[in-house]
């Protein structure tokens, strides 16, 4: 049983996929940059302004967390799981997460930042947005 209650752990989720979303799209920037695009600067435009935003977030994640004793780090992973562990408020809890689910969440958070967060909430997918969403 948990002793981290449901807010704090969705922030502690939040400093897990935040920067796995910022390595895909400086990933995805560095291939448009190199690529035969004939035009890059909207492309590049468009992933840096996103970047910007989730660095945005993830500088507010990481100051709640440093307000409230929180801290993640990465144990270990295999091909099927990785194993986190969670540091609250001097309790430790080691947590796995599903490689694929890592995977299927991160992209969901992507669309979110790349073009739902835009939309209209009655045309925006039921996708729970990040906590300190600022849209």
């Amino acid at each position: 049983m948990t002793k981290i209650p449901e807010n704090d752990r969705k922030i502690i989720e939040q400093a897990i996929y935040l920067p796995m979303i910022l390595t895909i799209l400086n990933r995805d920037l560095t291939i448009i940059n190199s690529g035969p695009f004939k035009l890059k600067t909207p492309y590049t435009e468009w992933i840096e302004e996103t970047m910007k935003s989730i660095q945005k977030e993830l500088a507010a994640v990481k100051r709640y967390m440093k307000q409230q004793q929180i801290k993640v780090e990465k144990i270990k992973s295999d091909t099927s799981f990785t194993l986190y562990l969670f540091l609250y408020k001097g309790y430790e809890e080691q947590h796995k997460y599903f490689n694929p689910r890592l995977r299927n969440r991160t992209e969901e958070l992507m669309k979110h930042y790349l073009f739902q967060r835009f939309q209209s909430p009655s045309k925006a997918k039921k996708v729970q947005a990040p906590y300190f969403s600022t849209y």
